[in-house]
């Protein structure tokens, strides 16, 4: 609004005064600048006051003393001597008249015909005439703006262009909207006068004699403003009027530029804003309008992001004069003034003397860092979000900024990162050969001053690291992986195009970082410090990944075992998110060549000897944090791992290229304490990060006897509430007993039981960690344990503690449990078995002193390590078939080049499986019948007072309890152990233990029809009699089915089979059709069909024997037809009378015995259903 420019705008100075009613600055003021105030100071002086107060009444004298003076005042007061209610009245007339006429101004009630121009009209008028002069070309504008839908347009009116009558015009305005609010409210009062000429001036008159107004009239302007206000001629009037008002009041300046970001409207408003606001204190960091852009670009509001970005887009395409040149005038500015004072184009001396000199030729001052730093990424934001192309001028003085040399700060290295990426992500602004040169330079320059700056700074993470990834993703070609780089160290999401880097890249893998500088001087960078996820940034590990993964050290025969090494020792928690990466591209350069060509270029593998160094003293307890941290030991456990899995999954590959790694030996994995430390793990799992998880898998793979469930469960008893109260109650005296003391307790068992006693009670209260000095004097003594006069209570004990250390110490803890429980041969010396030995041959386990067979404490851990080895051992062979096989499959392979036999590689691959399976196979059945075989009583129990079976409190009875679970566990484990088990078969006497006390006997049932079909007849008679028992115990259909079946096989073979075979078949199994009708009664009909079958055929062998064959045929048949007539009393001491004749009548025939077994029999089928019934 240039046409205002020459008109007196109300001061700052006058406004602070009218807006706080200080009467003493009105007084100070000049006459002019009172001149502008009039209305409102008039009005307060004749009107009521509300405040009755005797300040305000001295106050108003004041006012009125003022105003004496002024001869204007004398026509405002005539103003307000007319009578505004008749002027409402009329005004609402002329607005329905205009409303019902469409708009036009035909014809007016507040206004009659005009006889001169307006302007003459209000020169000659009475005061109430100007007020209705002006009211009336008021509404007029009022109505065409509501009627615009929003197009401007500029209103010539005679009335507000006179710069004669102006101060007049406006004393009208301020009266008639102070009068009649209902009538002019204020904001739709602004809204018109942007439609005239010098409305910005009349605006600021308004409100300021109407201070209270200002937010809510600039709220108002600023709803109703465009988007881009630069764009339109009203939008810049409206953004001028809006800069007047906050001229005239600048202590709401930044409220009115919130309201503008608020809205998203007027974004030249919200610069020209913080172009005029000039702080009270001067912040030397940043200024105001660098924040402020910086904050709309860089924000997390998109909208906003957007809104601005169109502003700088469209307002490049305009003249100069507009906000957004202004605003990049004043960043030049800025930019220019930070810069150093001069600037060095030849080569810097290389001497570390001429370091400091140099660095400070060109370098930027300390205090202009940051501020630096904050000027560059705002320039990124403008040109890579808002699309700004800067000029020539800007090009050159941003680079001359890039290529400058900060000071040896933590803002220094902040600083150098954001140039870096910054001529990544706009590579071009190096346009000129000089230019190119001067960026190669401060290139050279970042590298020689990399580590000075890491160490002189005190950061972890230097600009060296990103130089070596971006070195790095160029010679491998990731440029999306440079792209992000820069984007997420610039903080912003930029659209780089991978073509524009092609310059950069001919630059870094040519000039500056050929592949072979990169891998030697990434080997002599330092190691980070206690690496955590805490430490942020780009570090060495990120280098040194790339690396790994591009094969770079292997190609050029750059050694990097050591640098992973001493990094993996330097770890702490929370774990950092790139060690896992590292390790895994580490192991896998060790076993996968770089090329085929070259097969022997591999990395090496860490030593033995340097993971023993890791855990040295890490026993458990209190010395595992004594040297190196749990995150270091944690990890090279997770390297071995790996390492051992991906040699076994790689063998195929690596047979190719006849080249065989070599693996860990089993001695090492012996040292290292593998369950204490998942047990720490456990417990760090939020700190570890995917580490923990990571471990189980490996462990599930490699070792599932460390990863069994009985474990994890006991684990939670040792680890649960009350393991922590108990302890809670021990003494500061943790270690009261030594070794040694236990030793010589255990040693003058049983007369030192209770001293004993007390001293194992003692150590239940120990941690799993304390408990491990004790672990060789607790498993060395479990021996002398098993005299008959120990205390049951000393061997209960002792396998608590047993399994308490078997949390922490499980494997050595086995090998030392099985050479203690060795059985004590005086004339041979006992042999040591080592681990190794164990999970060859499980069954070493058993291979015990027979009193731990009847010693239920003891014989639980013998379960427990015989189910672990087992385990282990189907390990070790699958990893033993794994490493062999394919070397093996290899030679044969190229020992039959020249034979040409098609396949005859493969044959020796699936018979090594087969044999392996085979083993297994044998191994578990073996370990199941040796348990079968405990289970039998002795000798001594048979002959007890007990009788056989000891009684159901005796130690047999529970040590048959304790090896039934495991059984259960083994058939659920692999059903495939039970088949195998019964088709091998075992003593008869063991069934109803066998069926009673292991719960999934029941998937027998399945193969019980293949073992009916087998020719041998052991196993059939074996599978009847187990079968008895699994009707009685589990009384199902599939049952009554495979019953059914066993009688119809039963019926078969009494026509096939001979006299002598007849006997030993029918003699054991005719009793088990006893369990068969009395599980399944409608099975009655075929038994006894069978049962007088078996009969004949027998009474027709012997007819000429005994006389009394034939009455019993016809028994027999009475007895299928009525057998609830042969006991009608229910006696059953008759139903054994048949048996006792057998042995009288038959003497030592077998069929005799056999017809006489028949009818016992039948008679026990019929006491079963009369005892049923």
């Amino acid at each position: 609004m240039s046409e205002s420019a020459g008109l007196q705008f109300v001061s700052p100075y006058a406004f602070e005064a009218m807006q706080k009613v200080d009467v003493v600055r009105l007084a100070a003021l000049s006459d002019p600048e009172l001149r502008l105030l009039l209305p409102c100071l008039v009005r307060m002086a004749l009107c009521a006051p509300a405040d009755q107060s005797q300040s305000w009444a001295q106050d108003k004298k004041l006012i009125l003393r003022l105003l004496s003076g002024v001869e204007a005042v004398n026509s405002i007061v005539a103003l307000l001597s007319v009578d505004f209610h008749a002027l409402e009245q009329d005004a609402r007339k002329e607005q329905q008249l205009r409303h019902k006429a469409g708009g036009s101004n035909g014809e007016s009630i507040l206004v009659s015909q005009l006889q001169h121009g307006l302007t003459l009209e209000f020169e000659h008028s009475d005061p109430l005439r100007r007020l209705r002069l002006a009211l009336s070309e008021l509404l007029a504008i009022m109505n065409k703006v509501a009627d615009s839908n929003g197009e401007w347009f500029l209103k010539s009116s005679e009335l507000f262009e006179s710069p004669v009558y102006l101060e007049e015009v406006a004393d009208v305005l301020c009266i008639l909207q102070a009068e009649l609010p209902s009538l002019l409210p204020i904001i739709d009062v602004a809204e018109a006068l942007l439609h005239v000429r010098n409305g910005d001036w009349f605006l600021c008159l308004l409100v300021a004699n109407v201070p209270d107004s200002f937010n809510e009239v600039c709220r108002g302007l600023i709803k109703n403003g465009e988007r881009q206000d630069e764009e339109s001629m009203g939008g810049r009037r409206r953004t001028e009027a809006l800069r007047q008002l906050c001229q005239m009041n600048p202590s709401q300046a930044l409220n009115i530029r919130a309201m503008v970001v608020e809205e998203c409207h007027l974004p030249g408003l919200g610069v020209a804003l913080t172009l005029d606001y000039k702080p009270d204190t001067a912040d030397d960091a940043v200024s105001p309008l660098v924040s402020y852009v910086s904050g709309l670009l860089l924000g997390t509001n998109g909208k906003v992001r957007t809104w601005f970005s169109m502003f700088i887009r469209n307002g490049q395409q305009r003249e100069s004069s507009s906000v957004l040149w202004q605003m990049r005038r004043q960043l030049l500015l800025e930019l220019v003034a930070i810069l150093p004072r001069s600037r060095s184009t030849h080569e810097p001396n290389d001497s570390v003397e001429d370091a400091e000199s140099s660095s400070g030729y060109s370098g930027l001052r300390e205090e202009h860092v940051v501020k630096a730093s904050a000027l560059l990424r705002l320039y990124c934001a403008l040109m890579g979000i808002a699309g700004l192309r800067p000029t020539d001028e800007e090009a050159e003085q941003l680079l001359q900024l890039m290529t400058s040399r900060p000071p040896a700060t933590p803002a220094g290295v902040r600083f150098v990162s954001l140039s870096f990426c910054k001529l990544l992500a706009f590579p071009t602004l190096v346009s000129t050969p000089e230019q190119e040169q001067l960026m190669v330079m401060w290139l050279s320059w970042m590298i020689k001053e990399e580590e000075y700056f890491e160490s002189a700074a005190g950061v972890a993470a230097s600009f060296g690291e990103m130089l070596l990834l971006v070195a790095m993703y160029f010679h491998s070609n990731q440029l999306s992986a440079i792209i992000e780089l820069v984007c997420s160290t610039l903080g912003m999401k930029i659209a780089i195009k991978p073509s524009s880097l092609s310059k950069m890249k001919t630059i870094f893998t040519q000039e500056i970082f050929t592949e072979q500088v990169v891998t030697a001087h990434a080997v002599r960078v330092a190691v980070t410090n206690n690496l955590s996820a805490n430490i942020t940034g780009f570090l060495p590990i990120h280098c040194i990944y790339q690396l790994l993964r591009s094969r770079a050290f292997t190609k050029h025969k750059v050694s990097i075992k050591d640098w992973i090494y001493r990094q993996l020792c330097e770890t702490s928690t929370p774990l950092h998110t790139q060690l896992l990466p590292l390790i895994d591209v580490y192991i896998n350069s060790i076993l996968t060549p770089a090329s085929k060509a070259n097969p022997e270029a591999t990395n090496q593998p860490i030593t033995e000897q340097e993971i023993l160094t890791v855990y040295q003293g890490s026993t458990g307890g209190r010395a595992v944090r004594s040297r190196y941290s749990i995150t270091t030991q944690l990890l090279i456990l997770y390297y071995i791992l790996s390492y051992e899995e991906a040699l076994l999954s790689n063998t195929k590959q690596l047979a190719l290229m006849q080249r065989k790694p070599k693996s860990y030996s089993a001695i090492l994995m012996d040292q290292i304490p593998i369950k204490y430390l998942i047990t720490q793990a456990q417990g760090l799992q939020q700190e570890l990060g995917g580490l923990h998880s990571a471990l189980l898998r490996l462990l599930a793979t490699n070792y599932p006897h460390l990863c069994m469930v009985e474990d994890w469960v006991c684990e939670e008893e040792v680890t649960g509430t009350l393991p922590l109260l108990r302890r809670m109650l021990l003494t500061s005296n943790t270690c009261r007993y030594s070794q040694t003391q236990l030793h010589d307790a255990f040693q003058k068992v049983p007369s030192s039981g209770p001293r004993l006693m007390r001293m194992l009670d003692h150590l239940t209260l120990l941690s799993a960690g304390d408990l491990i000095p004790y672990a060789e004097a607790l498993t060395g003594s479990m021996g002398l344990l098993l005299g008959p006069s120990v205390p049951r209570r000393i061997p209960q004990t002792l396998n608590k503690l047993w399994m308490v250390l078997n949390t922490v110490m499980p494997r050595r803890l086995w090998v030392m449990t099985v050479n203690a429980l060795q059985p004590s041969v005086k004339m041979l010396r006992q042999q040591r078995y080592i681990q190794n030995d164990l999970m060859v041959d499980p069954l070493i386990v058993l291979r015990c002193d027979q009193r731990v067979y009847r010693c239920p404490p003891l014989m639980d851990i013998v379960l427990h390590m015989l189910n672990g080895y087992l385990l282990a051992s189907k390990a070790y062979l699958n990893s033993h078939l794994k490493e062999t096989a394919d070397f093996d499959r290899q030679s044969q392979t190229i020992s039959n080049l020249g034979l040409g036999q098609a396949g005859q590689p493969d044959t020796p691959e699936v018979t090594r499986e087969e044999l392996k399976n085979a083993l297994l196979a044998a191994q578990d059945s073996a370990a199941v019948q040796i348990l079968l075989e405990v289970c039998l009583p002795t000798s001594e129990v048979q002959t007890g007072p007990l009788g056989p079976d000891g009684g159901l409190l005796s130690d047999l009875r529970e040590v048959q309890c304790l090896i039934c679970c495991l059984l259960h566990q083994m058939f659920i484990a692999d059903p495939n152990i039970a088949k195998l088990v019964h088709f091998q078969g075992y003593p008869q006497a063991l069934l109803p233990l066998t069926v009673a006390g292991i719960p999934s006997i029941h998937i027998c049932l399945d193969f019980i029809p293949e073992l009916l079909a087998q020719p041998q007849l052991e196993k059939q008679i074996f599978a009847i009699q187990l079968l008895s028992h699994l009707c009685t115990q589990y009384a199902l259909p599939k049952s009554l089915s495979v019953a059914r079946l066993a009688v119809s096989v039963m019926a078969t073979l009494l026509t096939v089979l001979t006299r002598a075979k007849r006997f030993s078949f029918f003699m054991p199994t005719l009793p088990c059709l006893v369990a068969f009708c009395q599980a399944f009664p409608p099975l009655y009909d075929d038994v006894a069909t069978l049962l007088v079958q078996v009969g004949q055929v027998c009474a027709s062998d012997v007819s000429t024997k005994t006389r009394d064959i034939d009455p019993l045929i016809t028994r027999l048949q009475y007895l299928k037809v009525k057998p609830q007539e042969v006991v009608p009393g229910g006696d059953k001491s008759k139903l054994s009378l048949p048996q006792r004749a057998a042995e009288e009548l038959g003497g030592a025939d077998p069929d005799v015995q056999l017809c006489y077994r028949i009818e016992a029999t039948f008679m026990d089928i019929i006491s079963t259903s009369q005892h049923g019934l």
